[in-house]
């Protein structure tokens, strides 16, 4: 009895601190993670933990509602039971080459007689972007602030309390799918749950792995999962360019699968036990065991016959983000160089591969800043999002709110264009 009672005080003690919880939608799982916020010491503690095999997504976007609810289902069920709590708010991760991103400049005027700047002033600047001009079929899922400017004073991080007349502000703003984000929507309200925020996935990623410094210098987070490959660009601390590429982990495993005339399984076991992304990173060259389908049997073949089919694939994958690099006008940019992460990231080689197709020096990103609790699970490169989906990146929260909007601006067209008529009706009987 007395126990029990312990563990209830225990549960509404925890229901009192800031718990989060993330939700990782890939290709070819679903991760879920339920953590306590832990300001004082900048940590997280990592409560429960749970991982379901991905069904109902292709690319990063939802393919089947029906499946993907219950693979979150699945992966929230594990995640809640281990952290002994009920969750029913998420961020969720958004992927998929759906995504693009623009960069945006714009002004507000301070017509108080003090001058200063306050929260309402960048509130202002936010809405003021709200309202760009943006295709119909899309919706603004971040707007990001690079810098600021005041009375024409660059380079500023945080304007509040500072004084000036014209308040002006460089935004990085990342446009996403109204139909894919309203998939996700249904997906999770289908598992019983709602949409706290929604986070682009590279932004989350980058926010476990990257450090500040490297921010600052300038470096390229490669988020390399099942479906897509997704890129995200930080230059003088702010994220300059993201970009989702649909080449990945599973473009890699179908080139083994018809290769070498083998299952899907059987070429994801290949890759994963025996594949290097580039033949100078093989130990030793062995032969390895082919598991044969129906009536062919086993066979044999050198490491390095599988390496060579690897290693086509994922040097055209380092080429495309090369290019997209450029073509952002960054290359010459990033000194600090390349973060790998993801699944596909734990590619033995793939650090060596991508120093040579980059030119530049590169390293493994794994979530950093996790405190107790369970967070030794989720210190691989693979769960690097939903590390970072639990952070609470901000920006998100953005499709309603950029929904009603539209609704408002149409209304205000309505009264415009009902105004407009009264006025030649007026002229008309003069």
């Amino acid at each position: 009895m007395k126990l029990s009672l312990v563990k209830k005080q225990e549960q509404v003690n925890r229901m009192k601190k800031e718990i989060l919880a993330g939700l990782d939608l890939g290709t070819t799982k679903v991760c879920a993670v339920i953590a306590e916020k832990i300001p004082e010491k900048n940590k997280i503690d990592i409560l429960g933990f749970g991982v379901a095999p991905s069904e109902g997504l292709h690319k990063g976007l939802v393919a089947n509602i029906g499946k993907t609810a219950e693979a979150i289902k699945a992966a929230m069920s594990q995640a809640s039971n281990r952290a002994g709590i009920e969750i029913k708010t998420l961020n969720v991760g958004v992927a998929g080459e759906h995504i693009t991103s623009i960069r945006h400049r714009n002004y507000v005027t301070i017509n108080r007689e003090e001058k200063e700047i306050t929260k309402e002033d960048l509130d202002r600047l936010e809405a003021d972007v709200r309202t760009i001009r943006i295709p119909s079929d899309r919706q603004i899922l971040h707007i990001i602030p690079e810098e600021f400017s005041v009375d024409h004073q660059g380079g500023i991080e945080n304007p509040i309390g500072m004084s000036g007349s014209r308040l002006e502000a460089s935004s990085h703003v990342v446009l996403a799918s109204i139909a894919a984000i309203e998939n996700i929507k249904k997906s999770v309200e289908r598992a019983g749950y709602q949409v706290q925020d929604y986070i682009l996935q590279p932004i989350a990623s980058s926010a476990s792995v990257l450090d500040e410094s490297e921010k600052d210098l300038g470096v390229a987070l490669l988020d390399i999962g099942g479906g897509t490959t997704d890129i995200a660009i930080y230059h003088k601390k702010s994220i300059k360019h993201t970009r989702v590429i649909g080449v990945a982990g599973n473009q890699v495993t179908n080139d083994i699968r018809e290769s070498l005339g083998v299952i899907t399984e059987e070429a994801e076991r290949l890759k994963r036990e025996y594949g290097y992304a580039t033949e100078a990173a093989i130990i030793k060259d062995e032969d390895i065991l082919i598991r044969g389908v129906g009536a062919r049997g086993n066979t044999k073949i050198p490491i390095s016959l599988l390496t060579q089919i690897i290693s086509l694939r994922m040097r055209e994958l380092f080429t495309l983000v090369d290019n997209e690099i450029r073509a952002a006008g960054f290359k010459s940019k990033i000194k600090a160089g390349i973060v790998l992460t993801g699944g596909g990231s734990l590619l033995r080689g793939c650090t060596e591969l991508a120093e040579e197709v980059f030119g530049l020096p590169t390293r493994i990103g794994v979530p950093q800043d996790l405190g107790e609790g369970l967070s030794n699970e989720i210190e691989s490169p693979e769960f690097a999002t939903v590390a970072g989906l639990i952070k609470g990146i901000p920006g998100g929260k953005s499709s309603e709110y950029q929904i009603l909007i539209r609704k408002n601006l149409k209304k205000s067209d309505n009264k415009f264009k009902q105004l407009f008529k009264k006025v030649q009706e007026f002229f008309n009987e003069l």
